[in-house]
């Protein structure tokens, strides 16, 4: 019988033929590991890019929002319906001044809109300033707001029919308004919208200065002191720019 041979027992691989460092050795610096604190490094940076992005995007958000809600508020103050009320204010400052009583020139029912001449049609008003009645087809445009010499006033009545505030002044003459006052409410007529500022040289003997909107009419002497003239003149924005008595209000 045959004898079996021993096999023999390999010996176990060294720690360095295992791919492992050797005791007491220093860690190894291989592309691995270099390559894993790249990528490590990129990620970081990558969650630092989309944490700046995204905080951007919240802060255009929120200015988003609050600059619509500026404007907002801008179009409700500017663009909301008149009272058909003038204030306290406006109507002491009118007393002081000398100013007549707030006019409805003619009934209600007559001040009907809609009535257009044809473009560039001359036509005559019975009462001056006109504030209702036949008007031309194309009203005057937003700018500018502050004019230096007389509008057409078919134009004008047109612009009344939309809910315009529009401010008449003697420019010439011993019952001009002064330059002063024709200056403060110019700086307030700039800042409005829908509101026109215009010399007109058909008022009446004595009246100055004429506040009107569609069917209403406010006169004042050349007395007037600019500050009173401005008070007046914002609480008559307020009570009838865009209001109910006009046909067609912010059109």
């Amino acid at each position: 019988m045959a004898k079996q041979r021993k096999r023999r027992r390999r010996p176990a691989p060294t720690a360095v033929e295992a791919g492992r460092p050797a005791p007491g050795a220093p860690p190894a610096r291989g592309p691995d590991r270099r390559a894993r604190k790249e990528d490590a490094r990129r990620a970081r940076e990558a969650a630092r890019r989309r944490a700046r992005w995204t905080g951007a995007l919240r802060r255009a958000a929120v200015f988003a929002l609050a600059g619509a809600l500026a404007v907002a508020a801008y179009l409700w103050l500017t663009r909301a319906p008149g009272s058909g009320i003038v204030g306290e204010a406006a109507l002491r400052a009118a007393e002081a001044a000398g100013c007549g009583a707030i006019e409805t020139p003619v009934r209600p029912e007559e001040a009907v809109g809609g009535l257009h001449l044809e473009p560039g049609q001359p036509y005559t008003y019975p009462r001056h300033p006109a504030t209702s009645g036949y008007h031309d087809p194309s009203p005057l445009p937003p700018e500018p707001k502050v004019y230096e010499s007389p509008v057409p006033e078919t134009r004008a009545v047109h612009n009344l029919e939309h809910g315009y505030v529009i401010v008449y002044y003697r420019a010439e003459g011993p019952d001009a308004l002064p330059k002063a006052v024709v200056d403060r409410l110019a700086s307030i007529v700039r800042g409005e919208d829908e509101v026109l500022l215009a010399p007109y040289p058909l008022l009446d003997d004595g009246v100055a200065l004429a506040f009107t909107a569609w069917n209403k009419l406010w006169e004042c002497p050349a007395g007037i002191t600019p500050s009173q003239a401005a008070t007046m003149l914002e609480g008559w924005i307020r009570a009838y720019r865009n209001s109910g008595s006009a046909p067609e209000p912010a059109a």
